[in-house]
């Protein structure tokens, strides 16, 4: 099950992508306002991550509908 963790834009350098899913900073997706991202895992929370709060997959599709991460549309 994957796992993820939101965390400050700042704190991205310290990411090891050897040990999250994405590849890079370049594929991160950031906040509107760009002073967040996420990563995503499986298995054992990452030292670099350690303390940080978790999300489950259904958790964090919730929080990228809230106005921070979420798109609108005309309608909205």
């Amino acid at each position: 099950m994957n796992k993820f963790v939101i965390i400050e834009t700042s704190e991205v350098s310290t990411v090891d992508f050897n040990q999250v899913l994405e590849d890079s900073a370049d594929t991160l997706r950031y906040s509107f306002d760009g002073t967040k991202t996420f990563v995503n895992y499986k298995g054992d929370q990452p030292s670099f991550l350690e303390g940080k709060l978790e999300h489950t997959n259904a958790e964090i599709l919730e929080i990228l509908k809230g106005d921070e991460w979420a798109f609108s549309t005309a309608s909205d």
